[in-house]
């Protein structure tokens, strides 16, 4: 492993469900000599991206709350996007989970995510979880809007031909109406509405997302919901045209 790579290597190695690693246990992982293994870590420990814990174990560091703030302050769709959606939960009229996500690499990721005080289920999508890109409303209505090239890279190993002219065509949906719905892709029992946001000065594919109980979605729920978030994602990327032009 060189440069950066040998550091997010080890650092990815770290879960819920594996939060405490020691240094024998990373070289075994890695199948790279316990010398080199310490010397990363001494490295991670000194800037606070790992820290010491008991039994020579190693877990993630503070130096993640200092950047996950900074993204917080400097973020311009969590800091364009997060009041919308407490806007949007607050309006919400049903239990819901609401998710402001964005592109990540192959994956999308949460951003932001608000839910009702009355929600009793639990969506995937939470804040700095990444989730695949061609599964649930949250990520296709990301999806849809991607430019050709780095859309065809995504799906060229991962679909075959009729899956991958099927989901073409949900795709060209998305962008005919603006919205996407999916029921039980990520989460059985819960239906995903989901709008694009897209801002290409900066970089931003993203999309706002309302995750509700199948049980409590009726046709005139949806119709309200949709048109919603469609709303809401019209305004929002006029905000962060707005920022991108130093307004």
């Amino acid at each position: 492993m060189r440069g950066f790579k040998r550091y997010s290597t080890i650092l990815r190695l770290f879960s819920p469900q594996r939060p405490n690693w020691t240094v024998s246990e990373i070289s075994q992982a890695l199948d790279t000599p316990s010398s080199s293994i310490y010397r990363t870590m001494r490295e991670l420990s000194e800037e606070g991206f790992v820290e010491a814990s008991a039994d020579a174990h190693y877990r993630l560091g503070s130096a993640f709350i200092e950047f996950d703030r900074m993204m917080r302050k400097t973020d311009p769709l969590v800091l364009k996007g997060a009041p919308l959606l407490q806007s949007l939960v607050e309006q919400a009229e049903l239990p819901c989970v609401c998710v402001l996500a964005r592109l990540y690499g192959d994956r999308v990721i949460c951003a932001v995510d608000e839910k009702t005080g009355n929600t009793a289920f639990s969506s995937s999508y939470e804040r700095g979880r990444p989730m695949p890109v061609l599964y649930g409303a949250t990520s296709k209505a990301i999806l849809a809007h991607l430019p050709k090239r780095r859309l065809d890279a995504m799906l060229s190993d991962a679909q075959d031909d009729a899956a991958r002219s099927a989901l073409l065509s949900q795709l060209k949906e998305i962008r005919r109406t603006g919205y996407c719905v999916t029921r039980g892709e990520v989460d059985a029992q819960l239906v995903g509405l989901a709008a694009p946001v897209v801002n290409k000065d900066l970089a931003i594919w993203a999309s706002v997302s309302m995750i509700v109980n199948s049980s409590d979605l009726t046709e005139e729920i949806e119709e309200r919901i949709t048109l919603t978030l469609a709303t809401l994602s019209q305004f929002l990327a006029q905000k962060l045209n707005a920022y991108s032009a130093g307004a």
